[in-house]
């Protein structure tokens, strides 16, 4: 039995799907997409979903991905690795009382936990800022909503940019200025 075509029988909509593939004017594109395939054949799998296994929403997704970003831009890794304290403390010298540190001064390559997650935290702001601003540009949505979304997102945005300097100057002093 020939096996079935991927698009059904020769359709207007299947031409110029099939030819919105190779729309790139990059020869070299054209060499890598073309060459490989034809010496090579790829091998006919039958694979299925099981069918008890649904897709998991576009937002749960969009959250995992948001996680996972705010783990590696807050150095998780790092701090599993390292095991910093959670936060540190130096003495005043002007009354000599200890005091709790939240940032390392002076040192680039070293964190504590709560530096880094604050530091993260401004990170995942800005972004969160950056896509709000991107829904508020939707000509589909009431004008009302998109005023707040971009004076959210404008906020945001803001308030991320000036933290992250804030901590900047905070861990190298005399940064920038």
């Amino acid at each position: 039995m020939p096996p079935r075509s991927d698009h059904a029988g020769g359709s207007a909509a299947a031409a110029a799907a099939t030819h919105a593939d190779f729309d790139s004017i990059d020869p070299l594109f054209h060499v890598l997409r073309v060459l490989p395939f034809s010496f090579l054949r790829p091998p006919r799998t039958r694979l299925r979903l099981p069918s008890n296994l649904a897709l998991p929403s576009p937002m749960t997704v969009f959250s995992l991905i948001l996680l996972t970003y705010f783990a590696v831009v807050s150095g998780l890794v790092y701090d599993v690795i390292v095991e910093p304290p959670g936060i540190g403390s130096a003495q005043d010298p002007g009354t000599g009382a200890v005091r709790p540190v939240v940032f390392l001064p002076g040192r680039v390559n070293g964190q504590y936990i709560i530096e880094g997650l604050s530091s993260g935290f401004m990170f995942l702001l800005g972004g969160v800022g950056i896509i709000l601003l991107d829904l508020a540009v939707d000509r589909t949505r009431p004008r009302s909503l998109r005023v707040s979304f971009g004076s959210a997102g404008a906020v945001a945005v803001v308030i991320a940019y000036a933290m992250a300097m804030l901590f900047l100057r905070i861990k190298i002093p005399g940064y920038l200025w």
